[in-house]
């Protein structure tokens, strides 16, 4: 297909991994001596997978592209771009995407372009946004851009532990895509704010100013969703409403912002166009017309009123894009398409000619809005094929629960192992699915090593070569 001619570019396959080791939300809160329902009720998350000494983001990396490109039947050679957004540092100089290159380099093709995207959460965006734009560019070489989301997040102990999670999701892109970009409807805000960052290099754990974080979430999402409007307006000639679109989607640090979230652009909609909403919605909102932007922020009366009147929408519009996200917890990069993942695993049979909305945020701060409209694809690129290949359901019932006393002393090992070399790992896959990659070893020069359990090879940091497996 000749560069400039291409239509629909966006997400032909989707694959997704995340660890089997979890901790439960509820058994967390009692272990913490928090108040019953502190995680469950108040951060709204039921559960949260974590990397054991054994994983970490390039093992589930190499574990997610491999899965993607077997289960498609997709050739590596037809790969000619591959981005990784990650805002977990392993390497401040070599990029996840040299590791994922030994791949690639086994079927001779290392004319692979991209390297990682780094900004809290939003890297995986941007790096999709990366790929969507060079199959739709002249620099297009005909083959598949690829892109993986990869993260673990690990927080110190406290009250930001439980929203933790980990998880590398996987996308190849190219034209004719069941999920195809509106490539001009997108709405981005960008900003200088210390909400929530990593400046400590010998530590793995962010500084974290919760409240504020929650407030620049759901300003940038304010300031998106009225540059996305805008847009809408422009090309689609109407104006936009919540009712204008079948899904939203959310990046969820955790489940109690993303409803906050809904209720947000319900209350924006209310602000705009109040006609487009129910009698009964618009008098229980009117006393909050005239709050001032950061009155609105901080006003929990009008919070709890607008997620209220919101309810019957969230319920059918965000609910089904928040399975994966309570389960595993907050994925950073991961987190926004995991959701999106629930919607296909929930909806796949319905979704042919809908709109789904995405909204992704990364502290620091950076945030786009942008949408999706779905088709039905061809075989092996079907919705229906994606949904059976992300096999959500299964994935989650084979998970192994840990104590949380044990979880907390595989937090304390990681801590200890972070940034340390000259050590093996058990190499204990025991809790590991057939076909995913662990870490080995790391030597003295800081050389990672790893192997691909039902393998016979260990992948080496060192060059690709390949070192003896266990």
């Amino acid at each position: 297909m000749e560069p400039g001619k291409v239509k629909d570019v966006g997400i032909l396959a989707m694959d997704m991994y995340f660890p089997s080791t979890c901790v439960q939300q509820e058994a967390l809160e009692a272990h913490d001596g928090a108040s019953k329902g502190k995680y469950t009720i108040g951060l709204g998350q039921e559960c949260m997978a974590f990397c054991t000494e054994v994983e970490d983001v390039i093992s589930m990396s190499l574990t997610a592209v491999t899965s993607l490109l077997k289960k498609y039947q997709v050739d590596p050679k037809q790969i000619g771009r591959l981005e990784v957004g990650t805002e977990t540092v392993i390497d401040k100089s070599k990029s996840i995407k040299t590791w994922l290159m030994q791949l690639f380099e086994e079927c001779g093709n290392t004319d692979i372009e991209g390297v990682d995207s780094t900004n809290a959460c939003y890297g995986g965006t941007a790096a999709l946004f990366n790929c969507v734009n060079w199959v739709e560019s002249s620099s297009w070489d005909g083959r598949y851009g690829l892109v993986i989301c990869t993260d673990s997040a690990v927080y110190a102990e406290g009250p930001a532990r439980p929203t933790g999670g980990a998880a590398a999701i996987a996308m190849l892109i190219g034209p004719n895509a069941p999920i195809s970009f509106e490539s001009k409807l997108r709405g981005t805000h960008m900003a200088h704010v210390y909400d929530f960052y990593k400046p400590d290099l010998a530590s793995e754990y962010p500084v974290v100013d919760g409240k504020l974080s929650q407030t620049c979430y759901l300003m940038a999402l304010d300031s998106c969703y009225k540059r996305y409007c805008s847009k809408f307006e422009k090309f689609e000639g109407k104006q936009f409403s919540i009712s204008d679109a079948d899904y939203f989607v959310f990046h969820s640090p955790y489940n109690k912002l993303v409803q906050k979230s809904f209720a947000r652009l319900y209350f924006n909609d209310f602000l705009r166009n109040s006609s487009s909403l129910e009698k009964d919605a618009r008098e229980k909102l009117e006393p909050f017309s005239n709050l001032t932007g950061d009155e609105s922020y901080q006003s929990r009366d009008h919070e709890k009123v607008s997620q209220q009147v919101a309810k019957p929408l969230y319920d059918s519009k965000v609910q089904p894009s928040t399975l994966l996200p309570k389960q595993i917890g907050n994925m950073y990069t991961a987190s926004l398409y995991a959701a999106f993942a629930s919607v296909i695993h929930n909806k796949n049979n319905t979704l042919v000619g809908q709109r789904i909305v995405m909204f992704s945020y990364g502290s620091g701060l950076s945030s786009t809005m942008f949408s999706f409209k779905l088709q039905d694809g061809q075989h092996p690129f079907s919705l229906s094929n994606m949904a059976s290949i992300l096999n959500v359901s299964e994935k989650l019932e084979r998970r192994h629960v840990f104590s949380p006393e044990k979880f907390v002393e595989t937090m304390k090992l990681m801590e200890h192992r972070y940034g340390a070399k000259d050590f093996e790992t058990s190499q204990d896959t025991s809790l590991l699915s057939p076909g995913t990659f662990y870490l080995v070893k790391v030597d003295s020069m800081y050389r990672r090593f790893y192997a691909q359990k039902d393998a016979k090879e260990a992948k080496s940091g060192d060059n690709g070569s390949l070192a003896n497996g266990h």
